[in-house]
């Protein structure tokens, strides 16, 4: 498994042994201890957001391994929980030697607005969702969405009635930020049509999906002197839903860029409860992300004369360049030289971001920074693979929010049925 992949395994109680509520771990995957060749690894297994316990071994010593892993009580989680047989788990690889267990809520259905090139929807499929009705109107993200998911995106969305998309669990849409016209005289009486928010408006109206995600820049706090988000969460709160928002970076998540953006996530039911996912301090080197310059395509070395100012720009600096790095240049002409990726950017300048300050990321390396699995398809020119990224979510971002999502529905459901179940006893009593 590399990191940002999750994986789903069957519960079943033979992974106790003798009764003493300790998970032997040997019975899900072996690849779950081996982790790859290096030959020491330090491996921490996350249970309900927090770090439950640290493992040390030496690859190769498998009997030492399985011993330490049977010596783990997994016996909270699993009462906690109440999982049962035949229930599934999902495990998150959420860094090399980091994985997150979560009890499975179902195999849930959800839409994709805005779809991109399908981050949110690789985020959800990560825990179990089932994508059945996605909507981008751009036409080079329809080819390279057909490309990695067999099906081409509905169109714009604004033309499509809302009795045409089908029924779903959750919503998910990143949109973008729009101003909201004040109709009459009628003092903070906002309009929504004619604004891409009207369209999630009226499809949450409709549908009624008990949960959603939608994703916007960081400044969607203060867009319009706040008024956007003011008006949208007012909106939200008049469908009828409980509604969290936070800004988070995909630095914090297991990818290797600063993207700070603002997230909100909204359930039906007031009673559920919550919580954005813990960060996870950690990130991929540059060098498992950048290729080699002399296999690349020559056209994204930078010119000399990029090259030359750069350098004097840095040496007026004082600033010590190290590599491999990531060179940005923002608009007052400073040039930050970091071990990770600023925030890519579809429609920022042509040499903003320089690979080791020599040339541009290539479109595996900018899908790389958000997270995208290696046998994600680029089948449309680098000018298109580049808006396309830029545009995008950070795939394990999303993946954390969705498993936190999830967590709070099943708990959700099984207090349901808890208070059906207390309900129909007392009735029965009596």
């Amino acid at each position: 498994m590399r990191y940002s992949e999750s994986r789903r395994v069957v519960f079943d109680n033979k992974l106790y042994t003798n009764g003493t509520g300790k998970l032997n771990l040997e019975f899900i995957d072996d690849e779950f201890f081996r982790l790859n060749n290096r030959e020491y690894h330090h491996l921490s297994v996350i249970l309900d957001g927090s770090t439950y316990e640290e493992i040390r071994f030496k690859i190769g010593e498998e009997n030492t391994a399985k011993n330490i892993l049977q010596n783990i009580n997994f016996h909270d989680f699993f009462t906690s929980n109440r999982i049962s047989d035949g229930e599934e788990i999902i495990i998150i690889r959420a860094t090399p030697n980091t994985f997150i267990l979560i009890p499975l809520w179902k195999t849930f259905r959800f839409i994709d607005l805005f779809a991109g090139i399908g981050g949110m929807r690789l985020g959800f499929e990560n825990v179990g969702g089932k994508c059945v009705f996605s909507s981008e109107w751009d036409k080079d993200a329809q080819i390279t969405y057909k490309a990695n998911f067999g099906e081409v995106p509905a169109g714009d969305i604004t033309s499509i009635h809302e009795r045409e998309i089908p029924d779903h669990d959750i919503l998910l849409a990143g949109f973008p930020c729009q101003p909201f016209s004040i109709i009459g005289n009628r003092k903070g009486f906002a309009d929504t049509r004619g604004t891409l928010f009207f369209d999630i408006e009226r499809i949450l109206r409709f549908k009624r999906p008990i949960a959603f995600l939608l994703e916007n820049v960081k400044s969607f706090k203060t867009h319009d002197k706040g008024r956007t988000c003011s008006i949208i969460l007012s909106k939200l709160n008049e469908l009828g839903y409980k509604t969290y928002i936070t800004v988070l970076n995909a630095l914090d998540y297991g990818v290797a860029q600063k993207r700070e953006r603002t997230f909100i996530v909204g359930f039906q039911d007031p009673t559920i409860d919550f919580e954005f996912p813990k960060p996870y301090n950690w990130y991929p080197d540059l060098k498992d992300i950048i290729e080699n310059d002399m296999t690349v395509d020559k056209t994204l070395m930078a010119s000399e004369h990029i090259l030359r100012k750069r350098k004097e720009r840095i040496k007026e600096q004082g600033t010590v360049p190290f590599y491999p790095s990531m060179w940005h240049e923002n608009k007052g002409g400073h040039i930050g030289i970091k071990n990770y990726s600023y925030a890519l950017r579809h429609n920022a300048s042509y040499n903003y971001l320089l690979v080791n300050g020599r040339r541009r990321p290539t479109g595996r390396e900018m899908l790389r920074f958000q997270g995208y699995p290696e046998n994600y398809k680029i089948v449309v020119k680098h000018s298109a693979i580049r808006a396309q990224a830029g545009n995008s979510v950070a795939i394990p971002v999303i993946t954390a929010i969705a498993a936190q999502m999830c967590k709070s529905l099943r708990n959700r459901e099984l207090g349901l049925v808890k208070k059906i179940m207390q309900k129909t006893i007392f009735e029965w009593v009596n």
